[in-house]
């Protein structure tokens, strides 16, 4: 059956619409508006069932996180992990989002206020050229009501991209409190259960014959590794997460050094390991040199290798350090 329609019956709607007070438009627009907006939470409640992190493309960006109405917050993450794009931040920062987002979808506490979304750049690239975004990966948060502000863009090099970090800035921005599970993680446990059977089988091998145990040099080694990795920011980057590198999106320039003072990547940890160890080896060699009793040309070649140690690696840590602390005014051999 189809429907038709007349002019006069057209004329008649006009003239009825036109007749009505204006209080009735309010009430029509209200009642449009939540249509609209129900529709969407609809929309984007049957996608979150499916997945915990729904994936946009600019037309759906614009008109489920861009366009108004909108009675729900969104979290964006604006990535790049297509392997062309070679982005190994992005691929560590999407497994801590993925966890996440998982917590908020099967916690008791989950609604349609809020909800976890991604853009990739093969995907929506004008989305990202529409919000000037040059890099990745970026989170932002899109408030229910009214725009952006800055604290709603994650300040990622600082924080890091742990899950926690996350949950904690969606606290302040949405009043969401989202509890984080992780997935059981057994490496650790089987880490230390092959330690202890190596050490023990060690012991028994060794039952006969335990002077090593006693041995100052072993025991001198084991406290310097403890030393090299605490001395070098490990424990930092367990607690905050942060990325191995950062890739320059535009010119594809690998930063290995942090510029900051108040955040440091886990490559950064690893350079200033070796260099303390290169320090370290330069001063026990100037100390063999000075307290052994052998050939005086050995030594004196033994000296001159730990002093060149102890200067070219002392003088590379300390322009790091200059890097990292803008207005430092001292350097040595190296700027």
């Amino acid at each position: 059956m189809s429907l038709t329609f007349s002019p006069s019956s057209f004329l008649f709607s006009s003239v009825l619409i036109s007749s009505l007070p204006v209080s009735s438009y309010y009430f029509l627009f209200l009642t449009l508006k939540f249509f609209c907006s129900s529709k969407k939470v609809e929309q984007m409640m049957e996608w979150s069932s499916r997945r915990s992190v729904v994936r946009m493309n600019g037309d759906k960006f614009r008109r489920f996180v861009k366009a108004p109405p909108r009675n729900y917050s969104v979290i964006v993450m604006f990535t790049a992990l297509q392997p062309q794009r070679q982005c190994s931040v992005c691929r560590q920062a999407n497994e801590e989002y993925q966890v996440l987002a998982n917590s908020w979808r099967y916690s008791s506490a989950f609604s349609n206020k809020l909800f976890f979304t991604v853009v990739d750049y093969d995907e929506g690239a004008d989305v990202f050229q529409q919000l000037n975004m040059n890099s990745a990966p970026t989170f932002m948060h899109f408030p229910a009501k009214g725009k952006p502000k800055r604290a709603d863009t994650f300040d990622l090099q600082r924080i890091g991209f742990a899950s926690e970090q996350l949950a904690k800035w969606i606290a302040d921005r949405t009043d969401v409190q989202i509890r984080v599970f992780r997935p059981p993680n057994y490496s650790g446990t089987i880490a230390l259960a092959l330690l202890v059977s190596l050490v023990g089988g060690l012991l028994y091998l060794r039952r006969n014959n335990l002077e090593f145990i006693y041995n100052k040099t072993g025991w001198a080694m084991a406290a310097l590794c403890v030393v090299f990795a605490m001395t070098s920011g490990q424990m930092w980057n367990h607690i905050r997460g942060p990325p191995y590198a950062h890739k320059n999106p535009q010119n594809g320039q690998v930063s290995y050094i942090h510029g900051s003072s108040q955040a440091q990547f886990v490559a950064e940890s690893h350079i200033i390991l070796l260099l303390n160890a290169a320090i370290t080896m330069g001063m026990v060699l100037l100390n063999e040199a000075a307290t052994s009793k052998g050939d005086v040309g050995k030594r004196r070649i033994i000296c001159l290798v730990g002093l060149g140690l102890v200067v070219f690696f002392f003088s590379f840590l300390l322009s790091i350090f200059r890097s990292k602390y803008h207005g430092y005014p001292y350097s040595f051999l190296i700027k």
